[in-house]
């Protein structure tokens, strides 16, 4: 006969249970996660509630953002046991103090259609993982709102970052006002606003931002998440540059050629004009003009330009590449400090500490040398190693200090210099080969002419791949000569821009290129070059 399995009792239902409200907020370092949890335990206590706060510490956005938890539920003689974290399928208020967070919260099961209420940012902090991909890296908000939408039983979303900072503050005010508005914690608003004013710093700018956010959260505003702005070439602002009336007359002189290029290549043409005479000097910039005038001359109006426009983008880039002095001249720069200051809102009368990490490699300090000179000492294997030895070590400069401001501000001052160097000599080495390879399909020689344009714009594009210095920059311009040769094996198909194309979105996959190894090798078999 086989044992019987005696089950114990089950225990009565405790009608307490159901009076905990569980809460979970997910944020990143410098959003106040901890300050607004020690806002809403100190609500629920001055409404007669016993409450336990827990936190869990993330990695920054490497491994998610610290989960702290909230449990609470009215106060009797009775002591409740609360839980010490959050367990999927078991949340009732999610709040999530950025969009990818709330994804992050989706996927792990806390929050859900039958009891979830999400309050979320639909702005941007960026994941490492998100930067860290050599080309657009930036997952879609969109989806993860949609997904929002399905996941919870009610959704509360609107940027409430902005709002924070148009108040002077930090999102905590705001994701303290939406929680409030939402009605989702039996509290009145005056409760919420004694927890601020209790905490006793930066009181009327968090009361700001938390009274935007409550009659938002109220009038159940749901936004979609802004979409991230393209950046503007530095000194691509509207205004009219200042200075000397020699310099002034040259630069309008530019402007008027900007002007007279093909209509739809005018606008990135005067962005990409802006950014080289930034980076350089208003002679430059002419430069700049005459290799574009040269594309636009032999562009075409039935393709709407679009290789003069291409070309005004990335010509600019590969002109305004960065160096040694490019890095110095923009860490020393007044605008910099400002922005640094700004993202980080230090307290009134607090001193700014500001470290930068340099760690220059042998060809970067070769290149700042003049060419002849550099050329020499570069082919030279024993010198490079020997210097590479000497100087190839992080440094930390506190450029908050004056000797290590000084340092790079002398460094980004040699910028006059620039065009003697060797670095100069080879990136412009480097802007006519790239750019007489697009320029040389389109004479129709080889493929019909809409075949070799679409390749020439394929190429122009291929110059995005070679972005920013020292090992960025060799990763980069790997992969663009990679890219490169199997122009070669696929020219003479009518296919051919589309292969480039795929085979730089490829390259800009993963930092390692092997993405890009299994594209070219597929290119390989059907070119019968294995």
């Amino acid at each position: 006969m086989a044992d019987m399995i005696v089950l114990p009792p089950r225990k009565p239902h405790d009608p307490a249970m159901d009076q905990i409200i569980k809460l979970a907020i997910m944020a990143v370092g410098g959003q106040g996660g901890g300050v607004l949890t020690n806002w809403i335990e100190d609500c629920a206590r001055m409404n007669g509630y016993a409450v336990q706060a827990t936190s869990v510490a993330g990695v920054a956005q490497r491994t998610g953002a610290t989960i702290y938890y909230i449990e609470m539920a009215p106060a009797t003689d009775r002591q409740p046991v609360f839980s010490l974290m959050p367990a999927a399928g078991d949340v009732d208020i999610l709040v999530a103090a950025e969009m990818m967070e709330a994804g992050r919260a989706i996927m792990r099961g806390f929050v859900t259609p039958d009891r979830t209420t999400l309050i979320a940012s639909t702005h941007r902090a960026l994941a490492v993982s998100e930067k860290t991909v050599p080309g657009d890296g930036i997952a879609n908000s969109e989806e993860v709102l949609a997904a929002a939408e399905i996941a919870a039983q009610r959704l509360i979303a609107f940027d409430m970052e902005k709002i924070a900072v148009e108040s002077g503050t930090v999102i905590s005010a705001s994701l303290l006002g939406a929680l409030a508005g939402s009605g989702e914690l039996p509290f009145a608003r005056d409760s919420f606003e004694k927890a601020i004013r209790a905490s006793g710093r930066g009181v009327e700018p968090s009361l700001k931002a938390f009274s935007r956010a409550f009659e938002a959260a109220q009038a159940g505003r749901k936004e979609l998440p802004a979409r991230s702005e393209t950046r503007r070439p530095a000194g691509a602002g509207t205004g009219r540059p200042v200075g000397p009336k020699n310099l002034l007359d040259q630069w309008d002189a530019l402007v008027r050629r900007v002007a007279a290029l093909p209509a739809p290549a005018s606008d990135m043409a005067m962005r990409g004009l802006k950014a080289v005479v930034d980076f350089q000097d208003v002679a430059y910039g002419a430069e700049y003009l005459e290799k574009l005038e040269e594309i636009a001359a032999r562009d075409r109006a039935d393709r709407e330009f679009v290789l003069t426009v291409e070309a005004a983008k990335y010509l600019a880039k590969a002109m305004a590449y960065d160096d040694v002095i490019r890095v110095a001249d923009l860490k020393t720069r007044a605008s910099r400090f400002e922005r640094v200051r700004r993202e980080i809102r230090p307290a009134k009368d607090t001193r700014m500490m500001l470290t930068e990490f340099m760690h220059p490699r042998a060809e970067e300090l070769v290149g700042l040398l003049p060419a002849r000179i550099g050329k020499r000492i570069q082919a030279s294997s024993r010198s490079m190693r020997l210097i590479d030895r000497l100087f190839n070590r992080g440094r930390r400069l506190r450029t908050d200090r004056l000797l290590p401001f000084l340092q790079l501000h002398l460094l980004g001052g040699l910028r006059r210099w620039r065009r003697g160097t060797l670095r100069h000599a080879t990136e412009m080495e480097h802007v006519r080969s790239w750019l007489d390879a697009a320029l040389s399909h389109l004479d129709g020689r080889v493929l019909p002419p809409d075949s070799g344009y679409d390749i020439a714009v394929e190429i122009v594009r291929n110059r995005r791949l070679i972005k920013g210095y020292s090992d960025t920059h060799a990763r980069g311009l790997s992969k663009y000569d990679r890219v490169m040769q199997a122009v070669e094996l696929v020219a003479g198909r009518p296919d051919a821009a589309s292969w480039l194309r795929r085979l730089r979105e490829a390259a800009l996959l993963d930092e390692e290129g092997k993405a890009l190894d299994g594209a070219l090798q597929t290119v390989k078999s059907f070119a019968g070059n294995n």
